[in-house]
């Protein structure tokens, strides 16, 4: 049913300056959100890739949200960053201690660039996009949540989806959480999953949260319900290229 080119690949370990500095590269130029966990804590923290110097060896993060993981680092406590750009998960550790530097008016974290840096493509599922006027109501609820969370689903995948929140909802929704509520209002019948949250971003200027949630524990009959959905949508979207010709 699918190329072999859409099949998942291998991880690769990138060792050269030129392999590791390219590929953080691709997460600092598409402003794609980082995850940072410590050793030996369930904590997650999120942050950005804001420079890549491979001539100085050195690269800089964003401040974290939460800004209590700074503690950490101060501490040199050993974490693992880990990044996703189009379906490529990029991953490396960290061991030596960062320099915090607030000289240009923004808080970052300096370090030397890692030495290996995990490079995976891993999603091989059809990420199909909903027309503006099609959004379909979501749903999100779950015991760490006050309220539910009402939004709009933006894209999904066999795996996950990308939703839109009114407002800025950071001081609800926690990096690595799951909730256990996740409902959507698909066409042919609601469905509810578990779901993790890997991404979360407001634009202020929008007024809107942007989430990326990962699938947990999905049950065979809802993960029938969302490949019908993406089926659907795929259809759909050959059939309005077909009409632009």
């Amino acid at each position: 049913m699918f190329d072999s080119q859409d099949a998942p690949q291998l991880p690769k370990v990138l060792t050269t300056p030129l392999e590791v500095s390219s590929s953080l590269r691709l997460l600092q130029e598409s402003h794609d959100p980082l995850i940072i966990t410590f050793q030996d804590r369930s904590q997650r923290f999120q942050s950005y890739v804001v420079e890549v110097d491979r001539a100085g060896n050195c690269m800089a993060l964003d401040e974290m949200i939460p800004r209590d993981g700074e503690r950490f680092l101060q501490e040199g406590v050993p974490f693992r960053v880990e990044g996703f750009h189009e379906g490529v998960r990029i991953a490396w550790e960290c061991s030596t201690r960062l320099t915090i530097d607030d000289t240009q008016g923004h808080r970052c974290y300096r370090t030397a660039l890692p030495g290996e840096v995990l490079y995976h493509q891993r999603r091989n599922a059809f990420r199909a996009a909903l027309k503006l006027v099609n959004l379909v109501n979501v749903q999100v609820a779950g015991e760490k949540l006050k309220a539910p969370l009402q939004g709009k689903l933006l894209d999904v995948s066999a795996t996950g989806c990308k939703l839109r929140f009114e407002g800025d909802i950071g001081e609800c929704m926690q990096l690595g959480q799951v909730y256990e509520r996740f409902s959507a209002a698909l066409p042919f019948g609601s469905m509810t999953t578990p779901v993790e949250l890997r991404y979360l971003h407001f634009e202020e200027h929008l007024n809107i949260t942007f989430a990326g949630m990962r699938f947990h524990n999905i049950s065979g009959g809802v993960q029938r319900q969302v490949e019908r959905f993406v089926y659907q949508l795929q259809r759909e979207a050959r059939q309005f290229d077909k009409d632009d010709y």
